[in-house]
């Protein structure tokens, strides 16, 4: 069976059970230990499958987006410290971009004592907290209202960032794995997409339970970031995938 085959049975086993260890796989395919590792290794960067320990499934299907009250209430204290770490990235006199998110918010909570900034958020909450607490400039996107995320979105939004020059922008995203980010809002895409061109470094932050999650929309691959931060309850493998990547990897 040549190895295109081969990867097409696999995936269809995997599909079949969910969940699938690396020796049933070795025993149903006839094949090497080595072999079964090479095929979910190329399944895995093509965004198809996550290895797990012991075996590997399919990636998880994330259908919608979260809400804020919802997403703060998860993984708090690993954006706790992803966000403190990420705060001591930011150059002086720097604009930077805090994209909508609760781990976003968290570096917003480590610059109010800052005085050379200028940041840019699509996030309300952040701008609120921002005008109470902080000693720097601070710009809202404006455009369409996403009530659930209390940010803006769509493409009012995304022309608004493409007429700035950004240092250093930080990305939030529910969903990522090998091959890249996505989304399951299609309003977020052309603002994910702009801020990417509009900045000079672009940081993904984002916790670990995020990882091996699909979303309908594909925004871009992980090689298109400079640096991505997570808490250290990554999949080993995905860090050693990432590592390989011309995108350096932070793990806190």
């Amino acid at each position: 069976m040549i190895p295109v085959e081969r990867q097409k049975t696999l995936l269809d086993l995997i599909r079949q059970h969910g969940v699938i260890s690396i020796n049933t796989l070795v025993e149903t395919l006839n094949v090497s230990h080595m072999t079964v590792r090479r095929d979910i290794q190329k399944l895995e960067s093509e965004g198809k499958v996550i290895s797990v320990s012991g075996g590997v499934q399919l990636l998880e299907r994330l259908v919608t987006e979260p809400t804020h009250n919802d997403k703060s209430l998860l993984s708090t204290e690993e954006k706790i410290v992803i966000g403190k770490k990420a705060s001591t990235l930011i150059p002086e006199h720097s604009t930077v971009y805090l994209d909508a998110g609760t781990t976003t918010l968290e570096i917003a909570k480590n610059i109010v004592n800052r005085t050379d900034l200028l940041i840019v958020t699509n996030d309300f909450a952040i701008a609120n907290y921002l005008m109470v607490h902080s000693k720097s400039d601070i710009i809202h996107t404006g455009g369409k209202i996403n009530k659930s995320n209390f940010s803006s979105t769509g493409e009012l939004t995304a022309q608004f960032i493409r007429q700035l020059s950004i240092d250093i922008a930080f990305i939030s995203t529910s969903s990522w794995n090998l091959k890249g980010l996505t989304t399951p809002d299609e309003q977020k895409i052309s603002i994910k997409k702009a801020v990417l061109q509009a900045s000079q470094k672009n940081i993904l932050v984002t916790d670990s339970t995020k990882y091996g999650k699909l979303a309908t929309y594909y925004l871009y691959g992980l090689a298109n970031l400079d640096m991505i931060i997570c808490d250290n309850a990554l999949l080993d493998n995905a860090k050693e995938s990432i590592k390989n990547m011309d995108v350096e990897l932070v793990l806190v």
